[in-house]
This record gives C-alpha cells, sequence and structure tokens, in this order.
C-alpha cells in the first residue's frame, strides 16, 4: 500500500483528529468500495452500483472549481494520514451563500471516534472563511439517531420535517432538515 502524501494544508481543513483533502486519482479503489457498499446505500439514496469508468470520470471532474460544479467532496484523513471517510458539500449556492452537507465514516470500528464530528467543524470552517457561506444543511432521516446526533454536536439544528419522505421496504419514512448557520 502506497503511503500517504504529507502535504500542507490551511488551517480551515483541518481540525481535531483530521484533515480534509482533496480527491487524488489514487482514490479511486477506495471510493469503488464505499461507493458500492449496499449498506450505506440506504443513507445516500444509491440505487445502482458505480463502476470504476464512472468514478474515474467523477474524479476528473473534481478537479473543477465548486463554483463550476456545485459540489465538492473531501476525503478525511486521520492524523496517520489514513482515509477514513468522506464528507460532501453539495447544491451549492453562491448567491444564496448555502450547501448541503453529507458525510460518511465508512469503517465501522472507525465510528464514534470523534472524526465525523471534527470533519464536520472543519468543513464548516472552510465553507465560512473560504467560500463566505452563511449556512450548511443537511437531510436526515428522522430514526438515524447517530446521525442527528453528530450534527447536532457539529451545531447544527432541527429546522422541519418532510413527512413519509423516504421510501424504504417497510415502508415511509420522515426526513429532517438540519440547519447551521455560520458565524465567525
Amino acid at each position: 500500500m502506497e503511503k500517504p502524501r504529507q502535504t500542507k494544508m490551511s488551517d480551515e481543513l483541518t481540525y481535531g483528529k483530521i484533515i480534509l483533502r482533496a480527491l487524488e486519482p489514487e482514490d479511486i479503489e477506495l471510493l469503488y468500495s464505499w461507493e458500492n457498499n449496499l449498506e450505506i446505500w440506504t443513507v445516500s439514496n444509491t440505487k445502482t452500483p458505480f463502476s470504476k469508468y464512472i468514478l474515474a470520470q467523477y474524479l476528473k471532474e473534481s478537479a473543477k472549481d465548486i463554483y463550476e460544479v456545485k459540489q465538492l467532496r473531501l476525503i478525511i484523513q486521520n492524523k496517520d494520514l489514513q482515509a477514513v471517510g468522506a464528507v460532501d458539500l453539495f447544491d451549492f449556492e453562491p448567491y444564496h451563500l448555502r450547501a448541503g452537507v453529507g458525510i460518511m465514516i465508512h469503517n465501522i470500528n472507525e465510528r464514534k471516534k470523534g472524526y465525523a464530528t471534527d470533519a464536520l467543524m472543519a468543513l464548516s470552517n472552510y465553507a465560512l472563511n473560504i467560500l463566505g457561506l452563511k449556512q450548511l444543511y443537511a437531510h436526515i432521516a428522522a430514526d438515524n439517531l447517530p446521525s442527528i446526533q453528530l450534527f447536532e454536536k457539529a451545531g447544527f439544528k432541527k429546522a422541519g420535517i418532510k413527512k413519509d419522505w423516504l421510501k424504504t421496504m417497510n415502508g415511509w419514512k420522515d426526513e429532517l432538515i438540519c440547519q447551521k448557520i455560520l458565524t465567525s
């Protein structure tokens, strides 16, 4: 396995135990395993597998500016520079100064170590201080208590409920909208 590169990161991309970094071409195997993991499809609203070709195209597009593609994925690395997950900004709205947030810590053994909370704090700093955003929001299934607790710990507040929003194998679920107003 290739040793991860050490790079100087801006303070806005580090927080606590993590460093956020851009996607690299070498991440294709990692993304392939993450994106095709059926266990996380329910929270990511994924219904079809991703090919390495599609992921290679995605990696190529990820080099474009967030103002052009309206999204950004960053890899979450621990202090040993091992990738433990990813955090996304999506539906980036530069006029309204907001973006949606998604996060994933892939390996169950890496969860509950504070990586996700630290990643959301670093992402909030980046969104405020580099992108100049006013707010971030997340959509979370109402029964996903670990995610609700995570986002609340990172300063997000419940802003609304979409009733019967998510279709599941067992029926319909409500979805929460959580919002964080960014302040310096």
